[in-house]
């Protein structure tokens, strides 16, 4: 094992595709939906890479980030778009934390406390 000051490093965002290598057919095909996801729609494609940014954070993907952050831009999103994508989406990720105490009340007075 190497020493490494971190475990992602920013040029391998430009090595995706290289996930092909252990089955084309199944990467062929992923990447043939992921690209009909992002195709314009119901949702533009600029308001389906602010989704995808927003979910990166969600999902704390430093890849996803770094490709969404580029990608909000290029389609024309500004800093204040994509800042607030950003907190629904921790919104959200905090909502379903705290939601989630019902399950704590639930066992909470089952076990007569």
């Amino acid at each position: 094992m190497t020493d490494r000051p971190s475990y992602y490093h920013h040029h391998d965002l430009g090595k995706f595709g290289e996930v092909a290598k252990g089955n084309a057919d199944l990467a062929g095909k992923f990447f043939a939906w992921y690209n009909a996801v992002f195709a314009e729609g119901a949702l533009t494609e600029r308001e389906k890479s602010l989704i995808a940014l927003a979910v990166a954070h969600a999902v704390q993907c430093p890849y996803c980030i770094d490709a969404y952050s580029n990608d909000a831009l290029q389609k024309g999103s500004n800093l204040n778009e994509m800042t607030e994508a950003i907190h629904v989406a921790a919104a959200i990720r905090g909502g379903a934390s705290l939601v989630h105490g019902v399950q704590m009340l639930n066992h909470v007075a089952d076990v007569g406390m």
